[in-house]
């Protein structure tokens, strides 16, 4: 397996204003990160998203450092004002910048859930609206030779069941999961219960770490947040929390899954440290 990191995990430095994109992917390199992935981008500095993203391979290139994925914000209930196929073509323009970076797959969200009972009131209801969407955005994508997946987060769609229903839903070949360790979690699935039931769809893999307390227990300040149930979850460094992450990455090997897996870190520790001590947590499984 190759290890990577996701560009996410620098978000707060890049919002202090002390470290770019390009940072990051010198930070990677140097810390012997094998791939790194981004999120959602925008214009910078003047240039269209899609100048932009040239630049970011290019650096990339020259840096020796692949690019694994590439990940967007998406809604097939709500989103582009409840108008799917207007949302689907979005999704599309997202790809379009995937293949100017180059990267094998891209992730975009699925849905956050009803707003009322008008549209749906289950996931299975979400599932057989957003399916026809999602299978379009992953047959378009095809043709660019990019494969598409959705991850287990948001909390509507984040336990395995749900997971495995939308892609058993989609039913094609070039769409599967993100499937992050940590984010069952989110869903009070504990991580190793639900990595068999994901792992034959898994396209890409995030390895993330949490800190948990029960909801009977005051939420100890506002670095934690609920899950669906009401427990309390903070990001942590990998390896520091209750995941258990190294059993999930041996399991993930040992299912034959050969691809990236990708450190996200999102906790309130300094993030550069954070991510090394992360690299090294992975780089004895890989």
């Amino acid at each position: 397996m190759k290890i990577g990191v996701s560009a996410y995990c620098f978000e707060r430095l890049i919002r202090g204003g002390t470290f770019t994109l390009f940072d990051a992917i010198a930070y990677a390199k140097k810390t012997g990160f094998d791939a790194i992935e981004f999120t959602e981008f925008q214009s910078s500095g003047g240039l269209s998203a899609g100048d932009f993203a040239k630049k970011i391979r290019e650096a990339c290139d020259a840096a020796g450092i692949a690019i694994a994925n590439y990940a967007v914000g998406a809604d097939f209930l709500y989103g582009s004002g409840g108008d799917i196929k207007r949302e689907a073509a979005r999704i599309k323009g997202a790809v379009d910048l995937a293949k100017i970076l180059g990267v094998p797959g891209m992730r975009h969200d699925s849905g956050w859930g009803f707003k009322d009972a008008a549209l749906g009131r289950n996931y299975r209801d979400a599932i057989r609206i957003m399916a026809p969407a999602i299978r379009d955005v992953a047959e378009y994508a095809a043709a660019a030779g990019i494969r598409t997946m959705c991850e287990n987060h948001g909390q509507f769609m984040q336990d395995s069941v749900r997971m495995e229903e939308l892609v058993l839903a989609v039913n094609h070949p070039n769409f599967g999961l993100l499937v992050d360790m940590g984010n069952f979690m989110c869903a009070d699935e504990t991580s190793l219960q639900a990595l068999p039931t994901v792992m034959p769809y898994a396209f890409h893999v995030h390895a993330k770490d949490f800190l948990w307390k029960p909801g009977a227990e005051p939420k100890p300040d506002d670095s934690w947040f609920s899950t669906r149930a009401g427990n309390h979850l903070r990001g942590t460094i990998l390896g520091h929390g209750v995941v258990s992450a190294a059993q999930c990455i041996a399991y993930i090997k040992k299912t034959g899954y050969d691809g990236t897996v990708s450190l996200e870190f999102e906790g309130p520790e300094e993030p550069l440290e954070a991510i090394r001590r992360g690299y090294e947590f992975i780089k004895p499984f890989c």
